[in-house]
Formats: structure tokens, C-alpha cells, sequence
């Protein structure tokens, strides 16, 4: 056998690979997969909160008030959270270790009252729930702390 009749042979060999993995690839697409979310939008968990929990009007009004209220005090502890890391960074001059003590140990308090923010908030939407929701709630308890967990632009500041 010749060469040239052996590099043809291998040549078209490479041509029929060629076009058997590119139709592999194109008619095995893997399903479309959605980017990975990098956090909720505000009005993400209040609708899921709502639908899973088939709120009436009245409790949706109940639940908006309650949002609003969660929101405020959220606004106040994560201002002074915010704050007091702001004032504990501010101590790598001066090397101050009580200043530094201080300032984590308010942190640690700081971080507390915001858990215990957002559970109060929970037991309070618990509290509208009927009797046929209450179910429901425990179900939906189970996946709350994915609704607010931060993403990866505010890695560091306390969620609502």
C-alpha cells in the first residue's frame, strides 16, 4: 500500500471521527440548566412565603405589616453592626486589645439579636397561620434558611 493511498485512508478516518463526535455533541445536548443563583430578590421569599402558605387577603395584609416592622428593626441592627466592625477595624492602629475584645464580644451580642430577629419575625408569621396552615409552616420552616442567606456580593453584612 501506498503512502499517499495510507495518509488518504487515515485522513478520512479523522474526517468520519470528526463528524461522528460533533453530531454526538449535537444531538446529546445536556438539558439547559439555569445559572446558579447568587441570592434571592427582595420579593422572592415574601411570594414564596405567601404561596406556600395560601394567605387569605387579611393574612397578607398581617404579613406585609410584619415585613415592614422586621425591616425596620433589621435597618437599626445592621446600621450598628456595620458600626461596630467599621470601630473594630479602626483599632489595627492603635493596637488596642480591650478596645478590640470589646468590640467583638458586641459583635457576637449584635449577631444574636439579628438571629433572634429573624426567628420572631418567623413565630410571628406562625402566629396568622389557621389551623389547616400551621403544616404547611412546619414544611416551609424547614427551607427558610436558604431565603436569606447571604450571597456573594454581601458575603459579610447581616441579611433581613
Amino acid at each position: 500500500m501506498s503512502k499517499i493511498k495510507l495518509l488518504s485512508i487515515a485522513v478520512l478516518l479523522l474526517l468520519l471521527a470528526n463528524i461522528g463526535l460533533v453530531t454526538f455533541l449535537v444531538l446529546n445536548k445536556p438539558p439547559h440548566m439555569p445559572p446558579p443563583r447568587m441570592g434571592m430578590n427582595e420579593q422572592e421569599p415574601k411570594r414564596i412565603i405567601i404561596e406556600k402558605l395560601h394567605f387569605n387577603e387579611n393574612q397578607i395584609a398581617q404579613y406585609e405589616s410584619l415585613i415592614d416592622e422586621h425591616k425596620q428593626k433589621m435597618q437599626l441592627l445592621t446600621d450598628n453592626f456595620k458600626q461596630t466592625k467599621n470601630n473594630l477595624y479602626n483599632t489595627l492602629a492603635d493596637d488596642n486589645d480591650v478596645t478590640k475584645d470589646s468590640l467583638i464580644n458586641q459583635l457576637a451580642v449584635l449577631q444574636s439579636k439579628i438571629e433572634s430577629t429573624h426567628y420572631n419575625h418567623f413565630i410571628a408569621i406562625k402566629k396568622i397561620c389557621l389551623p389547616n396552615q400551621l403544616a404547611n409552616f412546619n414544611e416551609l420552616s424547614k427551607e427558610l434558611s436558604t431565603f436569606f442567606s447571604p450571597d456573594k456580593k454581601n458575603r459579610n453584612q447581616p441579611q433581613d
